[in-house]
């Protein structure tokens, strides 16, 4: 007499724990491929131990030779891991909305170069400071510390506020109810790929700006592909923060084209969002020379008048 198929289930061992990405709605992601944190162990509340998996060929996320890592998968796996910290360990209900008031990184380009295989990694992150509104944690500041094979691959910051459903439809409630933006204002003219350290041209995020070649900073206006797979991953009603590290760093590397420039380290401050349906200004405001081929840059972004954020880049110029 065979046994029956739930029996046979009953008799084998217990499978093995694998790896496997942690779930997407935790990071706010929508395509799991995108998904770069693979687990998390709590330590003492306050301090959480994350591993994690970058793949060797990201479409977005790899330099212009393919042969490193992008200094900008460090900001998204950091966002990722504040995100899924507050949710999963801090007790954040999924359907709350994040709002990334700042975050930095600092690495050496050197440790970003692709292996043979995967870039494992672990990822400790340290909570600074935690403020709770009805038992919910409603600010968060962060620190990072991200391994690779036990040796440091790079450090940083964050910190984020959550905002409840109700409380962000408020604030919102004139962004709601309008028809879909299917091309940003203006629409789209981007400038050449190579000038701003991509190979694609939907990758470029940058339309030459009327006048700006009449003298004064350099600036640019952003203007998307509000299509994009990995920048436009999920659905919002503004701007993305990715969006607007990508837009700080190809304004950096188009003022330095033909050179290559290297965002090693990054500091960026979040003020107000950016929305979708108006311009938004891209614009390098300082731009200092260092010894060792090093350039430190600042990039702002202006929309209705108002400075949307500032970022701060650091890199070698080859």
């Amino acid at each position: 007499m065979s046994l029956t198929t739930a029996e046979a289930r009953t008799a084998l061992p217990a499978a093995p724990r694998l790896t496997s990405t942690v779930a997407k709605e935790y990071v706010h992601r929508d395509s799991v491929a995108e998904v770069f944190l693979t687990g998390c162990d709590s330590r003492d509340g306050a301090n959480f131990a994350l591993t994690g998996q970058w793949p060797r060929a990201h479409t977005m996320f790899r330099s212009q030779d393919g042969t490193s890592h992008d200094p900008l998968q460090i900001a998204e796996t950091f966002r990722q891991a504040g995100i899924y910290v507050s949710h999963v360990e801090l007790g954040v209900p999924l359907g709350h909305h994040f709002v990334m008031s700042s975050i930095t990184y600092a690495a050496d380009p050197e440790n970003l170069r692709i292996a043979s295989g995967p870039t494992d990694f672990d990822l400790d992150t340290r909570c600074t400071d935690i403020v709770r509104r009805r038992g919910v944690a409603s600010r968060v500041a962060f620190e990072f510390a991200l391994r690779r094979d036990g040796r440091s691959l790079a450090g940083g910051t964050g910190q984020i506020s959550v905002i409840p459903p109700a409380v962000y439809n408020r604030l919102r409630q004139n962004r709601f109810g309008q028809p879909p933006v299917t091309e940003p204002y203006p629409a789209r003219d981007p400038l050449p790929p190579a000038l701003v350290g991509r190979p694609f041209t939907t990758d470029v995020v940058l339309s030459p700006a009327p006048g700006s070649a009449s003298g004064g900073n350099p600036r640019w206006l952003l203007t998307p592909d509000l299509n994009h797979p990995i920048l436009f991953d999920h659905q919002g009603d503004h701007v993305p923060g990715m969006v607007l590290l990508e837009a700080s760093r190809q304004a950096a590397c188009a003022v330095m084209a033909p050179r290559t420039f290297t965002p090693a380290i990054a500091a960026n401050d979040f003020h107000q969002y950016a929305e979708l349906d108006r311009p938004c200004w891209i614009e390098v405001t300082r731009v200092e020379h260092e010894p060792g081929n090093m350039v430190t840059m600042e990039i702002t972004g202006h929309q209705d008048g108002k400075t949307v954020f500032t970022s701060v880049l650091t890199g070698p110029v080859d």
